[in-house]
């Protein structure tokens, strides 16, 4: 991030209304929580840096939905309401991706002023628009026939004997869940033990599976310990390479919520490995994504509440495999036990991982670490309860999501 500043900034030398420079910079102190800084940034993109305002106007308009997040509207008769409600319905040369930016800031707005039927109704909007400009690429029965084979190839536990041996240098420790189940979360409270180490989403197993693996999991039908060996010690190098002043009895988090779908190849190649599952109320869960403008490559269902209900409903028939299998392996962190008992949640799991107590764990909205994914902002805040139950409010929206979950024999709340 230092290099990335040190180049953009002196970009701003050569040209101070560097509109392009000026929101990667902006959303550079967002990632490091600076919230001052970063609208220093967009209000200077607003005001009219660059010069004529056709220039770069689709990151004019992306500055205003970033000003949005930042420093939301606090009544129904703020003028910001009504600047994104006039670029959304002027933007559409622009783009779908920049109008849905700057809908989904509109629901954020209004969600926050518990105007409910606005909110979702800019959601839906911003969601059509990302179906419009990406098609529809969830497909459910290639879901379905890939968590199958994964049942299938991994349909016994990976026999310890022949794994690889425990390595010198700081061990992973795996976070996955569903999307915006708390996993970033999670990740922030550990990074402030002194014994840990914040990886992030690390992309080396996601792709390792997609290339030297492919196809997989077909590819892993058979045993092969040397190969295993192999890519276990390569995965370490990269962690040492990354992160080297995590030091032996360190603790590294490799955090990608899609890790859930590797549970059977990290395993192989780390049979002691342990798993912190992020769980959440399903409702809320699947509302949060819906919420949420998310890389389609990887959550090609979320923009459709139906979609999203039948992936989760995958998501959990595999996460029970994974638990038949490796009991003592996988804990399961519920982001809504956490938030109404965090002291007694963290311990559990500090249990697990072997750590000793730390109070400054509890305190992690302190810390001023990069944060590279959609919840930075939530992470920066003290914990609070205000998203557990927040389905409640858009209960008469979110019967699809519903009507799926149950599909899957999902146990939903139905107060």
């Amino acid at each position: 991030e230092d290099l990335a500043e040190l180049e953009l900034n002196a970009a701003l030398q050569l040209d101070p209304g560097y509109v392009p420079a000026l929101l990667n910079l902006g959303n550079l102190h967002e990632e490091r929580g600076d919230r001052v800084a970063a609208l220093a940034c967009y209000d200077q993109i607003r005001a009219g840096a660059g010069g004529e305002r056709g220039l770069y106007q689709d990151l004019r308009f992306e500055a205003l939905a970033r000003s949005a997040q930042l420093r939301p509207p606090t009544s129904l008769a703020d003028p910001l309401l009504d600047q994104l409600l006039q670029a959304s319905a002027n933007c559409a040369g622009e783009g779908q991706i920049v109008r849905a930016n700057l809908l989904f800031a509109l629901g954020a707005a209004y969600d926050r002023l518990q105007a409910f039927d606005l909110a979702f109704d800019a959601y839906a909007k911003a969601n059509r628009c990302l179906l419009r400009r990406n098609g529809r690429t969830y497909d459910r029965s290639h879901s379905a026939q890939l968590i199958d084979a994964l049942i299938d190839t991994f349909a016994v536990a990976a026999p310890i004997a022949r794994g690889v041996a425990a390595a010198t240098g700081a061990s992973p420790v795996f976070i996955c869940g569903m999307f915006r189940s708390g996993s970033t979360l999670i990740e922030q409270v550990l990074a402030a033990h002194p014994r840990v180490t914040p990886g992030g989403e690390l992309d080396f197993l996601l792709r390792l599976a997609a290339s030297r693996l492919a196809p997989f999991p077909q590819s892993m039908a058979q045993w092969d310990g040397d190969r295993d060996a192999a890519f276990a010690e390569e995965y370490r190098q990269h962690l040492a390479r990354l992160f080297p002043g995590a030091g032996a009895g360190a603790i590294i988090t490799d955090k990608r919520p899609d890790n859930f779908l590797l549970i059977g190849l990290i395993k192989r190649l780390f049979p002691s490995a342990k798993i912190i599952h992020t769980t959440r109320d399903p409702l809320d869960n699947g509302l949060s994504i819906f919420m949420q403008h998310l890389n389609h490559k990887v959550a090609g269902y979320s923009s459709d509440l139906g979609d999203i209900g039948h992936y989760y409903g995958q998501y959990r028939r595999l996460m029970g495999h994974w638990r038949a299998l490796y009991p003592e392996s996988i804990f399961d962190f519920d982001y809504d036990a956490f938030v109404r008992e965090p002291t007694t949640a963290l311990q559990q799991l500090f249990d697990f991982l072997e750590l000793e107590w730390d109070e400054r764990c509890l305190e992690f909205h302190q810390l001023r670490n990069a944060v590279k994914t959609g919840s930075y902002w939530q992470v920066r805040q003290p914990l609070h309860d205000r998203s557990s139950g927040r389905w409640r409010h858009y209960a008469a929206q979110l019967e699809p999501l519903r009507l799926a979950l149950r599909s899957a024999s999902v146990a939903i709340d139905q107060r």
